[in-house]
């Protein structure tokens, strides 16, 4: 092989590891939890208050089934 040739391939392959080595340490960053990512989403909207009071009536009404 030519050196021309052998530099052109090492430049591509260089460039292919900064890449990757970019892309590992972007996969290594501590990532927030997705909860924290939604809190306070919905915050003063009716719909979703309505839709949680409608979930905390229906885990009481089944749990009253099983404690009867």
């Amino acid at each position: 092989m030519l050196k021309a040739e052998l530099e052109k391939r090492i430049s591509v392959l260089e460039k292919e590891v900064a890449l990757l080595k970019e892309k590992v340490g972007q996969e290594n960053k501590p990532k927030k939890p997705w909860w924290e990512e939604i809190a306070g989403k919905f915050a003063d909207d009716p719909i979703y208050d309505e839709a949680m009071r409608l979930g905390r009536e229906y885990r009481l009404e089944q749990q009253e089934k099983f404690d009867d």
